[in-house]
C-alpha cells in the first residue's frame, strides 16, 4: 500500500476535520493558520528559597505549613527537640515551607546543597522528585538521602497515634544520623 494513495471515508474525514470540510458553505470562513500550542508554565525556579536556620550541616527540612512563615510554635518546639536528640540545632538545618514557596527539588539542591532532606507532609513527587517512596523509609537518590514522614502536626501531642509516629521517626533518624 502506498501512503500517497490512502482513501479515507467521509465519516473519518468528518470526525478528524469537522463537517465543514465536506459540505461547501454559502459563506466560507477565511482559513486561519494554526497557532503554536502553549505549554503550562513550570513554577518559577527562583533560587532564593527563604529558610529558617543556617544550613551548617546541609540538612534541609521541607514542611507544609499553611498560614505560617515556617512553622507554628508547637511544631517548631517539637522539631527542635528532635534535632537536639540527633545532636543538632536549628543552625544546622534549613527549614523550607513548601506552602509559602513551592519547592522544585533541582532548584533547592542548587541553592542549599543538602546531603539529607526530611519531608514532613510533603510527598516526594510534590517537589518534582522522579521517584516516590513510602513514609519512614530512608531513600538514597542522587547523592542525597531523603526521608518522607507525616506532617509535623500529626507528630505533636501525646495521643497513641502521635507516639507511634514519633517512634517510627526516631528509629529512622537514629540510623540516618548515627545517633
Amino acid at each position: 500500500m502506498n501512503l500517497n494513495n490512502i482513501l479515507l471515508s467521509d465519516l473519518t474525514v468528518t470526525e478528524w476535520y469537522g463537517a465543514s470540510t465536506l459540505i461547501p458553505s454559502a459563506n466560507p470562513q477565511p482559513v486561519r493558520q494554526a497557532q503554536p500550542a502553549t505549554l503550562q508554565p513550570e513554577p518559577p525556579q527562583s533560587t532564593d528559597y527563604k529558610f529558617l536556620g543556617k544550613n551548617n550541616r546541609h540538612l534541609t527540612i521541607i514542611v507544609d505549613s499553611p498560614g505560617s512563615a515556617f512553622l507554628p510554635d508547637d511544631q517548631l518546639g517539637f522539631l527542635t527537640k528532635i534535632l537536639e536528640a540527633c545532636r543538632m540545632n536549628i543552625g544546622d538545618v534549613a527549614i523550607v515551607n513548601h506552602d509559602t514557596t513551592p519547592v522544585v527539588i533541582t532548584t533547592l539542591r542548587q541553592q542549599l546543597q543538602p546531603q539529607n532532606i526530611l519531608l514532613f507532609g510533603v510527598e516526594p513527587t510534590a517537589i518534582r522528585l522522579p521517584i516516590n517512596f513510602p513514609e519512614f523509609k530512608p531513600q538514597p537518590y542522587d547523592q542525597c538521602t531523603y526521608l518522607y514522614a507525616p506532617p509535623l502536626r500529626q507528630l505533636v501531642g501525646d495521643t497513641a497515634e502521635a507516639k507511634l509516629l514519633k517512634s517510627k521517626l526516631w528509629v529512622c533518624l537514629k540510623t540516618q544520623f548515627d545517633v
